[in-house]
């Protein structure tokens, strides 16, 4: 509230259609005086003057009543617009019982002369070119009607009539386009910026809190450390949540199974359901043990190849869990490539002996085989598997964008 004047400030909404507003209420004021100017300076020409002078009071009247209505999109209905081209055209068709032939013949102007135009160009602004060119072609067909028959300098005025209307109409669409997509960018920034300011403030207190409670937990040992180890799954959550990431409960095997059983059967040829960010389905498995590193913007992929390539990444991770060791830890790289995406599972484990993936086939156990590579076969894509004893074992998946 303004102190000095006790008034609460008026929200001021900017428009970049109220400039053409304006200018078609200076326009239709303008017009109306070069009409009465030809009017008066013809009068003792005209075949009835009375009826024309009728006409051109009602056309004063109206335009004088109604200037505001012009002056924004809200006052400006479509009900008025349609009076308002009704108003227009039956002064051209009018002139033609009012004037002599011989006048009309020399190509004289019509009752309202360039003011129809304005009725048009509030159709133009208003709706768009579609009823820009509605309202142009029935100005045009009077005109025509008018003169009795396609006389060049008619033919000439209706065309100009005709492409500026649907011209700016046109141009009023593409900045009510511009407008929209300024005010959503506009948004989003603040919403960003917003974002970034309690990433600043959670960082410098609640993130440091975690991290010093994950470190003397470690050091004290017992309870702590399990403590400790909460504190550095909840660290890691809320720092993927304040970098943008969706953060989801891990789930076990036994209740993602649980939940493929009651879901209703899909067709294998149903469509996807659009495009998905791989982040917000990877970033489950990150947690104390499992580094999730991914580019800043959304990585796309069909829903369906999306949700296929996230299941070989958790199947590589269970594979670390049961394999590696309970201090073993992973890292999970997700690259965003014009052509493909490169999903790399890295690990510190004591790495797979030679010739045990073989083994572990022949006895039954397919989790390689069949939950990796069978799934980016299936997909068109690749996994390499990369293991040395000792070193760790890295598994490289790569899924290309198109269908397999």
């Amino acid at each position: 509230m303004n102190r000095s004047t006790g008034r609460k400030p008026r929200a001021v909404r900017m428009s970049v259609e109220l400039p053409l507003w304006r200018a078609l209420a200076g326009y239709r004021i303008l017009t109306l005086g070069y009409a009465l100017a030809l009017f008066l300076l013809n009068r003792r020409e005209y075949a009835h003057p009375l009826g024309a002078a009728l006409y051109m009071g009602v056309l004063t009247v109206w335009t004088l009543a109604t200037w505001n209505r012009v002056t924004s999109a809200e006052r400006c209905t479509k009900p008025f617009l349609a009076a308002d081209l009704t108003i227009a055209l039956t002064g051209i068709l009018l002139t033609a019982a009012v004037d002599t032939p011989e006048r009309i013949a020399g190509g004289s102007a019509t009752l309202p002369s360039i003011w129809a135009g304005g009725a048009v160009l509030g159709l133009a602004i208003k709706s768009g070119w579609r009823w820009a060119a509605v309202g142009s072609t029935l100005v045009a067909v009077a005109n025509l009607a008018e003169r009795g028959g396609p006389a060049r300098d008619t033919v000439h005025n209706v065309v100009l009539v005709w492409v500026s209307s649907i011209a700016i109409g046109y141009i009023v669409e593409v900045a009510r386009a511009s407008e929209r997509t300024l005010a959503r960018a506009l948004r989003i920034e603040a919403a960003t910026r917003e974002r970034e300011r309690l990433a600043r403030d959670i960082h410098d207190s609640v993130l440091q809190v975690l991290a010093m409670v994950q470190r003397r937990g470690a050091a004290l040992g017992g309870e702590a450390a399990e403590l400790g180890r909460l504190a550095g799954e909840q660290e890691i959550a809320l720092r993927t949540l304040v970098a943008g990431g969706l953060v989801r409960q891990r789930r076990s095997a036994e209740e993602e199974a649980q939940d493929v059983l009651r879901a209703p059967a899909v067709p294998a040829d149903a469509p996807p359901e659009g495009p998905c960010d791989l982040r917000a389905l990877l970033s489950p498995y990150a947690g104390s043990a499992v580094t999730l590193s991914a580019p800043g913007t959304p990585v796309l992929l069909e829903a369906a190849r999306a949700a296929e390539l996230a299941a070989a990444v958790g199947a590589a991770l269970d594979n670390v869990d049961r394999h590696a060791g309970p201090d073993a830890r992973a890292w999970v790289l997700v690259e965003d490539e014009p052509d493909e995406v490169i999903v790399t599972v890295r690990d510190d484990g004591p790495g797979i002996p030679e010739g045990r993936l073989a083994d572990a086939e022949r006895e039954g156990r397919m989790g390689v085989a069949l939950s990796i590579r069978g799934r980016l076969r299936d997909l068109g894509g690749s996994a390499e598997l990369m293991s040395v004893p000792g070193q760790g074992t890295e598994v490289e998946l790569r899924i290309p964008r198109g269908s397999a």
